[in-house]
């Protein structure tokens, strides 16, 4: 009660508000996970690093959340501070041939700026329904293209709290990966690199792809996108759907019908669900094919 007294204190002094207990599948795509304990939504750069000192200096557990498009939530929730991004991070700048966004920027939003500049690179980006911060750690991409091939350079703050501007080189950016996570950093914003083009050739793309995606993939399904890492010389999808199990359940998960790469919440999937679910799919296709599957999606609380 003390620490949640002090970090209640703290935030109405900064003047940003703090939410005790916050469910958090209204805060995720795959609309699943319990409360965490504290939930803040920093106003901008000084108050994320105020709230960040904060957790650090009284060993607070933290996580910084985007748009919880890539996150499953554990059932019991989480005992930390959830810090998110998406209120106060918020920026999108247009300058020549740069974008300028912040880490809590939606990606398909930043797209659409570039779509509106007439500028080409970013096609792929307009469906992802993360957040510019969770594109940087987890390299996000899709159709054959990533961040790493359009960004110049992005902002982070180091767990001291300095500030570095490092290339997607520095950054180890690679397939679903960077170092961010392991080097502690937070994401405060990136400059994205593009070109010139014809709008409506960008346009008719991007929407080439949006049909490729409503067709393919069960959008209609809260999930939180492609569920396993592409392994070496294979598709998770096809070993999956290979193994026999699309439209497999347990509970309220199921592998989709319309795409095997997806695990679904038919509405009522518990976190739990989901990674029995996900095991025994790893399970299957490890004795089937001998390959392991690694997980995409980032988990949080206990399992």
């Amino acid at each position: 009660m003390e620490l949640k007294e002090k970090l209640q204190a703290l935030l109405e002094l900064e003047g940003f508000p703090c939410h005790f207990m916050e469910p958090m599948s209204s805060h995720t795509t795959f609309r699943i996970g319990g409360p965490a304990a504290a939930y803040v939504c920093p106003s901008g750069e000084t108050e994320l690093k105020t709230v960040l000192s904060f957790c650090r200096r009284e060993k607070l557990p933290f996580f910084i959340l985007g748009n919880g498009s890539n996150l499953l939530v554990s059932d019991a929730g989480y005992e930390g501070v959830v810090i998110s991004t998406t209120e106060g991070l918020t920026r999108l700048e247009a300058e020549g041939e740069r974008i300028f966004a912040s880490s809590g920027q939606l990606l398909s939003r930043t797209a659409k700026r570039a779509l509106k500049e007439g500028l080409t690179g970013l096609e792929f980006a307009a469906g992802i329904p993360g957040t510019i911060g969770g594109a940087l750690v987890m390299n996000a991409g899709a159709y054959g293209s990533e961040i790493k091939d359009v960004l110049e350079y992005a902002r982070v703050m180091t767990p001291e709290g300095e500030i570095l501007t490092l290339g997607p080189k520095e950054l180890k950016m690679d397939y679903r990966t960077s170092c961010i996570p392991a080097m502690g950093y937070t994401v405060l914003d990136a400059c994205f690199r593009l070109k010139k083009g014809n709008r409506d050739e960008i346009e008719a793309y991007m929407n080439e792809l949006s049909l490729k995606r409503r067709e393919k993939q069960p959008l209609q399904y809260p999930s939180a996108g492609s569920t396993f890492k592409r392994p070496k010389g294979h598709f998770a999808a096809r070993l999956i759907e290979d193994a026999g199990l699309k439209g497999f359940t347990v509970g309220g998960a199921q592998v989709s019908q319309k795409h095997s790469g997806f695990v679904i919440n038919r509405g009522d999937a518990t976190a739990a669900d989901v990674m029995e679910l996900c095991r025994q799919i790893r399970e299957r296709v490890k004795t089937q094919f001998d390959v392991e599957l690694e997980m995409e999606v980032k988990t949080l609380g206990k399992f």
